[in-house]
């Protein structure tokens, strides 16, 4: 099978990435691996142009090189479980989600930890049905530090993963609204980790707010962040309820959760 990643594509697609893409789609379907030739000529790609892409590839594990021949490697493989994986839990967890949305009538939102990109993305999610409210696309992401769900899951990672990231992060404002001292910003954490919520207030976005509570795993660590986002002076006149709401749902989501394998 060809995989035309030159004539084929849209011009305005990067052609790197589209033979990336191929040389994925071409080891998978290929047992026992491929050399540079096979995969040159089922690209329809020069070896010079392959190379460049190959070695990056192998140095990262996502390929494999023995014997003259390429196969895929076990980063791919992880990426792959962990696509899989957050599909499904997506799924699991949505009717928190729709609960969460018809209790409360505010958008909510399921977030995900990229500890790799230091990010939250937002891989769920329903909008509220006022007239004035907090919407952004599935797929947004956002800094760990200055949104409600980034926050909270910063605080549920181990002790060892926050003290590197404080370390090397350059915490800088998204909005007018200036940043705590580092200081200050571990003592915000050790206090989001034992009462089990975040907010955030105009932190993320001017006129925004948002609080959050982790999906917890048996181990004490969370992946994943339930977030309820409103204006901020509705959010704000709503807190007491809202927390109270979030603690009770996320709580039931975590013992869902638990039972999962591997959960």
């Amino acid at each position: 099978m060809k995989i035309r990643s030159e004539t084929g594509a849209v011009p305005s697609e990067p052609r790197s990435l589209l033979r990336i893409l191929g040389l994925f789609e071409a080891l998978a379907r290929t047992e026992g691996g491929a050399t540079l030739a096979e995969l040159s000529g089922t690209l329809e790609a020069p070896k010079s142009s392959l190379l460049l892409l190959l070695r990056p590839l192998v140095a990262h594990k996502y390929l494999v090189h023995a014997s003259g021949r390429y196969e895929l490697g076990p980063s791919i493989f992880q990426l792959s479980a962990e696509v899989l994986a957050s599909a499904g839990i997506t799924r699991i967890l949505r009717p928190y989600i729709e609960e969460l949305a018809a209790r409360c009538d505010e958008s909510v939102f399921l977030a995900m930890i990229d500890k790799e990109a230091k990010t939250v993305t937002y891989v769920d999610s329903i909008d509220s049905r006022q007239a004035i409210r907090y919407s952004v696309p599935i797929g947004t992401k956002r800094p760990l530090h200055v949104s409600a769900a980034g926050k909270v899951l910063f605080a549920f990672q181990d002790g060892d993963w926050r003290k590197k990231y404080l370390k090397t992060a350059r915490l800088k404002p998204m909005t007018g609204k200036p940043l705590p001292e580092r200081a200050a910003f571990e003592a915000e954490l050790d206090q989001i980790r034992a009462a089990g919520i975040a907010v955030s207030i105009g932190e993320a976005v001017a006129g925004a707010a948002g609080i959050a509570a982790p999906v917890v795993k048996a181990d004490g660590t969370a992946s994943y962040a339930l977030m309820i986002a409103a204006p901020s002076d509705r959010l704000v006149q709503s807190m007491p309820a809202l927390r109270q709401l979030l603690l009770e749902v996320a709580a039931a989501a975590s013992e869902t959760l638990r039972h999962m394998p591997g959960g």
